[in-house]
């Protein structure tokens, strides 16, 4: 009986809702992409499925971290084109409506940046367009070796430009520039060669490169990867100054933070450090 229980703590899945499965496993919140019928496209409903779960682990502070998982052979293929041409029929061409999920779509991306939690990408198959603009805003990815991305709006007249903003953050501007005219297919390794993902292993080894990634991440002091990762996205929109003036404040902040204090402390003192509760 205690084994059992003991599993049911590293293990607490709750029940499926419709488009994102959660799952908590142990401090990690496991949010999988359910629809692999749908190739997991950003429907409507998708993207309102995620936001919300995404802002639900920001303000649980047993979350430590999120892994984004998918089913099927796709990790996400965009956009639901069905359903945007669908409302071609509206009376403004369906303009209103566009501009509504391109706009929610938008808020739920920058939703996982504002997340003081970090975010990882566990990638098993295609990232398509906004799929690939999903890898490329969470903090960091996992990809199997049969992973693949592309931005290829390009070759149906629907050029990727709100992907284009995630993905020209993570790889230098040629590189994205290529994606992005070209509309071609990248494998895993091209993928970790530009930056866009930061591991590539084994398909049997993606959710568990996560996980351990994860791990890793708890470990860490809970307030001190809140403010790293909000002063990480900050500074890069700044100039060269901004940054450091913004950066030397939040250092500041950051030492006068009773996680600086324990863990200077631990350091000096040659202990391991006793984190207190966030």
């Amino acid at each position: 009986m205690a084994a059992k229980q003991t599993a049911r703590q590293r293990k607490e899945a709750t029940a499926p809702a419709g488009d994102i499965e959660s799952e908590r496993r142990g401090s990690t919140l496991v949010l999988t992409l359910a629809r692999p019928d749908r190739r997991n496209s950003l429907s409507e409903s998708m993207i309102a499925a995620l936001h919300g779960a995404i802002d639900e682990a920001a303000r649980d502070a047993g979350v430590r971290a999120v892994v984004i998982a998918a089913k099927g052979p796709a990790f996400s293929a965009g956009h639901d084109l069905k359903e945007l041409s669908s409302r071609r029929g509206d009376a403004d061409g369906g303009r209103a409506y566009y501009a509504t999920i391109m706009s929610r779509c938008a808020d739920m991306m920058q939703g996982i940046v504002r997340c003081p939690k970090p975010v990882i990408a566990a990638v098993q198959g295609s990232a398509v367009a906004a799929g690939c603009q999903l890898v490329a805003t969470c903090d960091l990815a996992v990809a199997s070796e049969e992973a693949s991305f592309a931005t290829p709006g390009v070759n149906i007249g629907l050029f990727c430009s709100t992907p284009m903003v995630a993905l020209s953050r993570n790889v230098p501007r040629k590189r994205a520039m290529e994606m992005l005219l070209l509309g071609e297919m990248l494998g895993a390794q091209a993928a970790a060669a530009y930056g866009l993902v930061n591991r590539v292993v084994p398909a049997a080894r993606v959710m568990d490169e996560a996980f351990e990634l994860a791990a890793l991440i708890a470990s860490k002091p809970a307030a001190t990867l809140a403010i790293g990762k909000e002063a990480f996205y900050a500074q890069a929109e700044m100039t060269l100054a901004q940054a450091y003036d913004y950066a030397s404040g939040v250092m500041v902040t950051n030492m006068l933070h009773a996680e600086a204090k324990e863990g200077i402390g631990a350091f000096i003192e040659k202990r391991p450090p006793v984190w207190p509760e966030s």
